[in-house]
């Protein structure tokens, strides 16, 4: 078994060109926790979300991130768009997403490459495979 050193930081930039365009997709209003967020900012995890939200979340915890997402989703009339690794045999996966009528999966071909906050001119390529998790917008009526 191979192993694969924890990383320092959790924030890692999602690569501008995926970024780009999912936003001209989806075009989002909102992110929960950007890349210069701050310990001390207002946690995303407490706040409402927009309508249309983008969400590379901190690693190191992301079942809370997948389960606020789940309930911003249940709350009607948002779209969010999670990228996540792919690990399919948690218990959050199971519980918020996998097989879930309003949520489409989709997987990355090949290893992102994130942009390190403190050097963005050096990409750290993902240890994972990525994929991104939308939770489609509900009708409201």
């Amino acid at each position: 078994m191979a192993y694969i050193p924890k990383s320092k930081s959790d924030k890692w930039g999602t690569p501008t060109d995926l970024y780009n365009k999912l936003n001209q997709e989806f075009n989002f209003n909102y992110d929960p926790c950007p890349i210069d967020w701050k310990e001390d900012d207002e946690n995303g995890l407490l706040k409402e979300w927009g309508n249309s939200v983008f969400c590379n979340p901190p690693y190191s915890n992301v079942k809370l991130w997948i389960k606020k997402a789940s309930e911003e989703h249940n709350k009607g009339g948002k779209l969010i768009v999670m990228l996540l690794n792919v690990i399919t045999d948690t218990i959050a996966f199971h519980e918020y997403i996998y097989n879930k009528p309003d949520i489409e999966i989709r997987f990355i071909k090949g290893r992102l490459k994130f942009i390190n906050q403190k050097h963005p001119e050096i990409k750290t390529p993902n240890v994972k495979a990525s994929m991104l998790v939308i939770f489609k917008k509900k009708n409201i009526i």
